[in-house]
Formats: structure tokens, C-alpha cells, sequence
């Protein structure tokens, strides 16, 4: 069990709050535990992160990329670190309850959860608190009136048009308001030889799908794949009304789920951290799956860090390889299948 979902159990298990189950409970950004299995035939999870659905989906859990339903006796939610993201969580989770349900919050102490749960103080008027593992838990009922500030929260995490990017984002998609510099060099080395049917793995909120529809007019059918539901929206946003391409959008793990491709072209920024730390498994990851998708002599265009030992699984995978682009920061690598 992770600390953050030790930490929200806590009020449960010390006798703060009745033990779980005890009617419907809603979970928002749910991680899959055996501490969940009892709650099965209760429990509704929300996770729009691909991979951390399948986890839950896999324990047996009642998983959904959103849940719109309300009345429930419960809400639990595992704080995001992206301020705005959590404030709208806490305001949706707080509008799922029936009055007189319970919502329990807990994150990391170092990634806000210190910070909300100050927040949540100022706005709701009995918020009870305790901390385990270096992370912050706190509880309330809902009563009859909403706090106005909650209508705030949630239009603070909306989608809107972003001038910097001239595009629609929200906080909390990955570079969510600017034009990720390794993304940037790619683009400039998309070009009219891109033709036919083509994949964007790891889309985002879909700059490089745009580039690509820019500057490549040859290209027949695109896919945009992207494992994150909130950037996966904004992208549809983004690509509407392209008419003259078939654009599919496909929510998908790239790293582990089959059923991808066959492509002419496979384009990519692969994530390349968990966290802090780098782990340059998740762009090898990103490579084999290329690989499997591209079409006999398909070729892929990656982007990466130039610090990342990207070209020895490249070369186990492709027939060759070449750089058509670096700077001090990136480089960008062309490889045949």
C-alpha cells in the first residue's frame, strides 16, 4: 500500500470516522490495493491515467475514466500535485456526496497535501486533520449549503484557449500551457515525406498531431494515442474539424497494451520520468511498441533528451538508424523498420 492510501485510511482505521463499507463510496484518482477488496460491491474508482486503470481493473475494481453519478455515502480522493487539479477534485468529490457524506483527502505532504488541506480549513467549516508516512489526511461532512469558492475551483481547472500555445489546455495536462521544447525540435523535422497512416504516441494535448496535420499533407489516416484522459480532451479539442483526415483518438498505454497500428509512421516524445527520477525504460518501452506498429519499412521519429541511452534499443529493434536533428538538450532520431 502506498503511503498516500495508508494515510487515507487512517481516519477509518483509528475510530475517527466508521469503518469502510458502509454504503456507496466514490474513489477519485484511485490506485488499485488489496486494501480495496472489501469495498468491491461499494466502490466506484475514477482514474483517467491509463495504466493506473487497467491496475484497478485487473484487482476487479468498478473502474470508469469519469464518474458522473452522485448521492454516494462516501468520497475518497488521492490529492494531485497540480494545485488547481486538486482544488476542482475536492470540489467535485464534495458535489458527488449525499448530505451528510463523509469525503477523505490524502497526498504527500512535499507534492500539497499540506496545502489543500489548509485550503479545505478555510472553506469548509469542520475539516478534521492527522498526518502518517510525511503525508496529510483530512475529513469532513458535507452539510446543506455549498461554499461559493467551490464554482471557483472548478472553472480554475476547466478547459480554456491558451494564448501561449494558441491551443485548448487545462492544468494538469503535461506542459499544459507551453510548447514543450524536445516537442518543438520534432515538429521541425516533420516534413512531406510523412505520408499515409500515422501514429502520435504519447499525444499530449496534441501539438505534435497538429504539426503533423501542418505539415504533412500526404498523411492519409492519424492516430492520436495519448494515456492520459484529461490531455487525450483537450487534443479532440485541438483536432476538431479535420475533415480531409481520419483522426482516431485512442486512450491507450502505449508501453504495455497490444492492439496498436499497422503505421507507415510512428511519431514520439516518450514520457522519460516516474516522479522525479528518470527511467529511461518507459521510452525503451515506447520503442518496441513503434516497432510492433510500423508497417515492413515504416520508419519512427523520436525526440529525446540527449543524456538518454535511447540508441542501443533502437538498434535491437530497427534495421538503422540516423540523428536528422539535435541541440545541446535533444536530439532527434529517424529509424527503419
Amino acid at each position: 500500500m502506498s503511503n498516500e492510501l495508508t494515510a487515507l485510511m487512517l481516519p477509518f482505521e483509528t475510530g475517527a470516522l466508521p469503518p469502510l463499507p458502509s454504503g456507496r463510496t466514490v474513489f477519485l484518482r484511485a490506485e488499485a490495493d488489496a486494501a480495496l477488496a472489501p469495498l468491491k460491491s461499494t466502490l466506484v474508482c475514477e482514474q483517467g491515467f491509463r495504466p493506473a486503470f487497467n491496475a484497478l481493473v485487473a484487482a476487479g475494481l468498478d473502474a470508469r475514466p469519469e464518474v458522473a453519478e452522485t448521492g454516494f455515502d462516501h468520497a475518497l480522493m488521492l490529492i494531485s500535485k497540480h494545485k488547481a487539479v486538486a482544488l476542482a477534485d475536492l470540489a467535485r468529490a464534495h458535489a458527488m456526496l449525499k448530505p451528510g457524506g463523509v469525503l477523505v483527502a490524502a497526498g504527500r505532504g512535499d507534492a500539497g497535501g499540506h496545502a489543500i488541506a489548509k485550503t479545505a480549513a478555510k472553506a469548509f467549516p469542520e475539516v478534521a486533520q492527522a498526518s502518517k508516512h510525511h503525508c496529510r489526511v483530512f475529513w469532513l461532512r458535507r452539510g446543506e449549503a455549498t461554499p461559493p469558492v467551490l464554482a471557483e475551483w472548478l472553472a480554475a481547472a476547466d478547459f480554456r484557449h491558451v494564448a501561449a500555445i494558441d491551443a485548448v489546455s487545462a492544468p494538469g495536462v503535461f506542459g499544459w500551457d507551453k510548447i514543450d521544447k524536445g516537442s518543438a525540435l520534432l515538429a521541425e523535422s516533420l516534413d512531406a515525406r510523412i505520408v499515409g497512416r500515422v501514429a502520435d504516441f504519447g499525444a499530449g494535448w496534441g501539438y505534435l498531431s497538429r504539426e503533423l496535420l501542418k505539415r504533412c499533407p500526404g498523411i492519409a489516416k492519424l492516430d492520436v494515442v495519448e494515456a492520459e484522459q484529461a490531455a487525450l480532451a483537450a487534443a479532440r479539442r485541438n483536432l476538431a474539424g479535420r475533415e480531409d483526415v481520419a483522426i482516431a483518438f485512442r486512450w491507450h498505454d502505449v508501453a504495455v497494451e497490444p492492439g496498436l497500428g499497422l503505421y507507415d509512421w510512428v511519431i514520439t516524445n516518450p514520457p522519460f520520468h516516474e516522479g522525479k527520477a528518470d527511467d529511461p525504460d518507459l521510452g525503451r518501452a515506447f520503442i518496441k511498441a513503434a516497432r510492433r506498429a510500423l508497417a515492413p519499412k515504416g520508419r519512427m521519429l523520436l525526440v529525446a533528451n540527449r543524456h538518454l541511452p535511447y540508441e542501443p534499443a533502437i538498434s535491437a529493434a530497427f534495421r538503422a538508424q540516423r540523428c536528422v536533428a539535435e541541440t545541446p538538450a535533444f536530439k532527434v532520431i529517424e529509424a527503419l523498420a
